[in-house]
């Protein structure tokens, strides 16, 4: 979480349950939304979300990001890669994802989140509150390992990194995204208009900064 502002058991709003509202006078709050970008490793997924997240801002969104890596360092911490760790991995930032889409802010999520059924239910957790639109990163695993600096790829190609997603572990591609972005066909900019623009279609957002 590149945003510390999320410790357990506080939060920064308080929460309306079905029977409050705002207080009279006071326009209704925000609603809340969760972009969730999935993909292989180097697809390109954090990159485009720390372009998404300052355009949301300009927008007048509160906006918080969970990113795959930082949440296994704190949120996640002992977790491996196995499918069960996995998926106890997945299920922890949707429910972190729908607190804060329940208060009204934009949740940029970047992780590889491999298995369509784990996500699906990330979807069912944050759609109780607001949005959740699924952004498929797509990129091919040859053009992934070209992107790599750490060379994590080759490490998995030699066999020495075992549960590598799109090399010794599954990737099931999303069966029906919101919105589809090939990053070996746009650039960072480019992707990251289309997502914008998808959520103005959505009226998520305004597609244009207002003065």
């Amino acid at each position: 979480m590149s945003n510390d502002s999320w410790s357990p058991g506080g939060t920064s709003r308080f929460p309306q349950g079905s029977s409050t509202g705002p207080l009279r006078g006071q326009a209704a709050p925000r609603p809340g939304f969760t972009l969730w970008f999935t993909g292989l490793s180097g697809a390109g997924k954090t990159t485009i979300a720390e372009l998404v997240g300052p355009e949301l801002e300009e927008r007048g969104l509160t906006v918080e990001y969970l990113d795959g890596d930082v949440v296994r360092t704190h949120l996640s911490k002992g977790l491996g890669f196995s499918k069960e760790d996995r998926d106890t991995n997945i299920a922890r930032i949707g429910w972190v994802a729908s607190r804060w889409t329940r208060h009204g802010a934009a949740v940029l999520v970047s992780a590889i989140s491999p298995y369509e059924e784990t996500r699906q239910k990330a979807r069912g957790l944050v759609a109780e509150h607001g949005s959740f639109v699924e952004v498929f990163v797509a990129a091919s695993v040859e053009e992934c390992a070209r992107r790599d600096v750490k060379g994590l790829y080759e490490k998995a190609f030699r066999g020495e990194i075992k549960e590598f997603t799109g090399v010794s572990d599954p990737y099931e591609e999303p069966s029906s995204p919101e919105i589809l972005i090939d990053t070996e066909e746009h650039d960072p900019p480019e992707s990251a208009r289309i997502v914008i623009e998808k959520l103005a279609e959505l009226g998520l957002v305004t597609e244009e900064v207002r003065a």
